[in-house]
Formats: C-alpha cells, sequence, structure tokens
C-alpha cells in the first residue's frame, strides 16, 4: 500500500521511499523529512474533493504532500501490540 491510499485519520508505517529514477531528489529529500523505514505517519486531511495536497504527520510535525509525493512512499498498516 503507499501513502497516497491511507484513510483519513489512518497510522501507518513506512516502509520504504521509492525513487523514480537513480540520484532522485524527491524521494531524498522525503527522506531527509522524516519518511524513514519504521517511522508511523497519520493522514490528517486531504485537500478539495480528495485531491491535492495531503496533511501528512510525522510526530508532531505535518508536511503538505501532492498525491504523486505520497504515492512514492510505500507503508504498511502498524502492527498491533
Amino acid at each position: 500500500m503507499y501513502l497516497v491510499g491511507v484513510a483519513m485519520g489512518s497510522e501507518a508505517v513506512v516502509e520504504r521511499v521509492e525513487d523514480a529514477h537513480a540520484d532522485d531528489v524527491v524521494a531524498r529529500r522525503l527522506r531527509d523529512l522524516g519518511f524513514v523505514p519504521g517511522e508511523t505517519v497519520r493522514l490528517v486531511a486531504r485537500g478539495p474533493f480528495g485531491s491535492d495536497p495531503l496533511l501528512i504527520q510525522i510526530g508532531g510535525t505535518r508536511f503538505a504532500l501532492r498525491r504523486a509525493e505520497a504515492a512514492r512512499v510505500r507503508v504498511c498498516e502498524p502492527e498491533v501490540a
């Protein structure tokens, strides 16, 4: 599953950020922002009509991502303890 497909208000765990090509600046920037394996993220809001941007929270920080950027972040459901 990808971050773009997470339900509103749901949490997910980052598996990886997929590079579109060698030296992918966008993928590198997403990892620099904290989209790293094992990190929990939450979809806070979507733009009008379920479109751009997506408001994503990592810890106490929120980021607005385009759907195309969120589609590069592979996630899974968090494990229940």
